[in-house]
């Protein structure tokens, strides 16, 4: 299950990728405007800023912006930057593999087999998508809805 400091910290990246290149907005401003709380949110953006997606500038002008291009960071980063490898379980980890105490042939472990199916499930729709293509869905959404006169 994704956790509520990854959720956050999608929203944010979401909420700074609609700024324009080279802008940058404080970490109370994100805050409010997504309903986070601002001291876990300044503790999660500073793990995406060492995770090298964002960057930040002190000051009257300062604030945190995306390091990169959306286009260039994948859905997946964010999550693996904040909450770690995607496997459900560590034995079918990629990452941060490690045997489970009570599995006698790793290969032959049913349980694993599933679980490394599902990490490749995650991860093929996590990796694929870009932060930019998350931005843009509540375009895609509301779009139906727009009537010309």
């Amino acid at each position: 299950m994704l956790t509520k400091k990854a959720k956050y910290g999608l929203k944010a990246m979401v909420d700074l990728a609609r700024l324009q290149p080279g802008k940058s907005t404080f970490v109370a401003e994100v805050a409010e405007r997504n309903a986070i709380p601002k001291k876990f949110l300044d503790a999660i953006l500073g793990e995406l800023r060492n995770a090298g997606m964002l960057s930040s500038k002190k000051g009257k002008a300062g604030g945190y912006m995306l390091a990169r291009p959306a286009e260039d960071i994948t859905v997946g980063s964010i999550v693996r930057a904040l909450d770690g490898p995607l496997a459900p379980i560590s034995c079918a980890s990629r990452s941060a593999f490690v045997p489970c105490d009570d599995c006698e042939d790793i290969e032959a472990c049913q349980v694993r087999q599933m679980m490394v199916e599902v990490r490749d499930a995650i991860s093929a729709i996590l990796d694929k998508r870009s932060l930019a293509e998350m931005r843009d869905l509540g375009d895609h959404a509301m779009a139906g809805f727009v009537y010309q006169i």
